[in-house]
């Protein structure tokens, strides 16, 4: 009889001890020098795998705000200081483990501009129970949105028309969708956006491109004389920051 319960009492206990438990894991994904890539911009996408077994654990997308401006660029930045509030962007799971588990946290921002996503990722442990909440894991994002607005994609433009110069334009704003003014909190004045042009393949000219009165948008006139197939790349660089972006484009002059 005494056996018999010792081994009831050993079998509850390895029952016990082999239950999943429900851990919380918050991600966030933050724009380098800005805000949270959140709701507005089309969120983050975020997988979570066992870094043993590669089995995916939970996946999502971030939603929410992108976070208060106040908090997040003019808050005096300290050890323990929140960056996030209630509303703030995040990706939040239920993951049921056993035992410590190792994890690999990727995430692609913002998913829906795949011209400008860009991949980070990091590891943490996971233990059964202990809630990884509050701030969460943040990943940072470094990178603009940029798009060629003008001339578009494969657009035919006859060279009689141009009256010698072409107008290029293209928008700009930071990965989480915030506005680049001159003189904002994302001074437009502080980043160099150019225009590479070549024809053929051959590189022949390069502009700069400045902020014009509307917020997020950069424009400047190229000179051209002659007809032939064109390729465009417009960049954005941020010394102060490291942060860059690009798109290209493709146009005949006719």
């Amino acid at each position: 009889m005494f056996k018999r319960i010792i081994f009831t009492l050993s079998l509850g206990i390895c029952c016990l001890l082999s239950q999943a438990q429900k851990t919380k894991l918050i991600v966030r994904a933050q724009a380098k020098d800005a805000k949270f890539i959140g709701t507005g911009i089309g969120g983050a996408y975020v997988t979570v795998r066992n870094n043993q077994t590669g089995e995916i654990l939970a996946k999502g997308l971030t939603s929410g705000a992108s976070g208060s401006t106040e908090l997040i660029m003019n808050g005096s930045a300290r050890r323990g200081l929140p960056v996030t509030d209630a509303t703030t962007a995040k990706f939040e799971a239920g993951i049921d483990i056993t035992e410590p588990t190792l994890v690999d946290i990727e995430v692609v921002a913002p998913v829906t501009r795949r011209n400008a996503a860009i991949r980070s990722a990091t590891q943490i442990w996971l233990i059964p129970g202990k809630d990884i909440a509050g701030e969460g894991i943040i990943l940072e994002f470094p990178g603009f949105i940029l798009d060629v607005l003008a001339p578009t994609t494969h657009e035919f433009v006859k060279l009689s028309d141009l009256k010698g110069s072409l107008r290029v334009k293209a928008s700009l704003t930071m990965m989480c969708g915030c506005t680049i003014t001159s003189g904002g909190i994302w001074n437009a004045d502080n980043i160099e956006v150019k225009a590479i042009v070549s024809k053929d393949g051959v590189k022949v000219n390069e502009i700069p491109l400045r902020i014009s009165k509307t917020a997020n948008i950069f424009e400047g006139d190229l000179k051209v004389t002659e007809k032939g197939n064109f390729g465009l790349v417009i960049y954005a660089y941020d010394p102060k920051t490291g942060n860059t972006g690009v798109d290209k484009i493709n146009f005949v002059i006719q």
